[in-house]
């Protein structure tokens, strides 16, 4: 079986998790007698976990191998995604949502295989190949997560992820194969010095800054996506998924085609036209909420402008953040991974608070995350050749 392919399927379950339970919000808030606030911090619970396992995982397989590291982190998505179909309580739900954060942390793993395999362009290329594919997986999450929801109620959703976690994980007990050849012996003190380098590199800091603040921007959208759509909005869960298969398809559609992208534009221009795309889109949504607060339509346009320039650059900077320190590209994954989800756990817990059920409250948050995007970027662009 093909790398590529065993790599996108063992990331299927990890991308799907959120997209295809977010559907299940409302009803889970009924369910359990809780605040809106409450059930989104299932997400940012899951991104904590993934910030934490995250930064050993990476390390971990630089000494034990990519391979065994793979296998055990996905054991945990299993468990984490069985204690959430059982979950009796909302405690018991978050702390199932936390365990499979660590677990779905193994995708900084996967990035390092890929590095490990291919160099250069053609590991841009990759990315964007595995982008493209799974962010179909994506766009079809939250619509199945309705009917699924809708058939069976909100366990169902996180019943389907269980078994993909299954499929998945035996998948790669029988086929992965290694790909870290030369290892060490595990030393807590080199893995400090590590992330001491990677962290006091001002330009892998802003590298890894880069993708996180969009990232934050769009999970700090999506998490309020069902209430804003179903009862802000006054739409059917099935509509609202259509609308969020929309957002997350504008990424993969526009992933799809990123090969010819950077080829005819080439890395720096990718990075600066994505960013422009990206600071449009947040601009438009700023818009939407003071011009139009009830029109899903114009929400949905801009944060299909935001996805899309959000794909056009991410592999670039991705791959810029994964060569600063070429030797220890395990460790840099895990770093940049963990930096990610924390920040994105942040702003989730922020989305939490100051959601009101308008477009404003949320449309504030994510025009600030592109602010500093925007000044990270400019300052690389202007510093170095790093995206040449």
């Amino acid at each position: 079986m093909p790398l590529l392919l065993i790599l996108i399927l063992s990331l299927i379950a990890e991308v799907i998790e959120i997209d295809i339970s977010v559907p299940s919000f409302s009803d889970i808030v009924r369910y359990f007698n809780v605040s809106e606030g409450t059930v989104q911090l299932t997400i940012a619970y899951n991104f904590l976990g993934f910030c934490i396992g995250g930064l050993f995982f990476g390390p971990l397989s630089e000494c034990y191998g990519r391979r065994k590291m793979m296998i055990v982190g996905n054991a945990m998505l299993l468990i984490g995604a069985i204690g959430c179909v059982f979950a009796p309580s909302i405690n018991w739900l978050l702390i199932s949502r936390f365990v499979q954060g660590i677990g779905a942390s193994t995708s900084v793993i996967v990035f390092a295989i890929i590095a490990d395999s291919y160099q250069g362009d053609k590991a841009i290329k990759f990315i964007g190949i595995m982008n493209a594919t799974l962010t179909v997986v994506m766009a079809i999450a939250p619509i199945l997560g309705s009917f699924i929801n809708e058939a069976i109620g909100w366990r169902g959703n996180y019943a389907t992820v269980a078994v993909i976690c299954l499929i998945s994980w035996i998948l790669l007990l029988l086929t992965l194969p290694e790909t870290k050849k030369d290892r060490a012996a595990f030393n807590v003190k080199k893995m400090v010095q590590d992330y001491s380098k990677l962290l006091s590199s001002l330009r892998f800091i802003m590298l890894s800054l880069i993708p996180s603040l969009f990232a934050s921007a769009y999970m700090s959208f999506i998490t309020c996506g069902p209430f804003l759509y179903m009862e802000t909005f006054g739409l059917p869960s099935k509509i609202y998924a259509l609308h969020q298969g929309m957002i997350v398809g504008s990424f993969s559609l526009t992933s799809l085609f990123f090969g010819k992208i950077l080829q005819k534009f080439g890395a720096r221009w990718c990075v600066i036209n994505g960013t422009m795309i990206i600071t449009i889109g947040a601009l438009l949504l700023m818009a939407s909420g003071i011009a139009t607060p009830y029109s899903p339509y114009s929400v949905t346009l801009s944060m299909m402008i935001f996805s899309t320039g959000a794909a056009i650059c991410q592999a670039v900077v991705f791959n810029a953040s994964m060569n600063v320190f070429p030797e220890i590209k395990g460790t840099a994954s895990s770093a940049v991974s963990g930096i990610r989800s924390f920040m994105m756990a942040i702003f989730i817990g922020l989305t939490s608070y100051v959601y009101n059920g308008q477009v404003i409250s949320v449309s504030f948050l994510v025009l600030f995350t592109v602010i500093l995007e925007l000044a990270f970027t400019v300052y690389l662009l202007r510093s170095s050749e790093i995206f040449e």
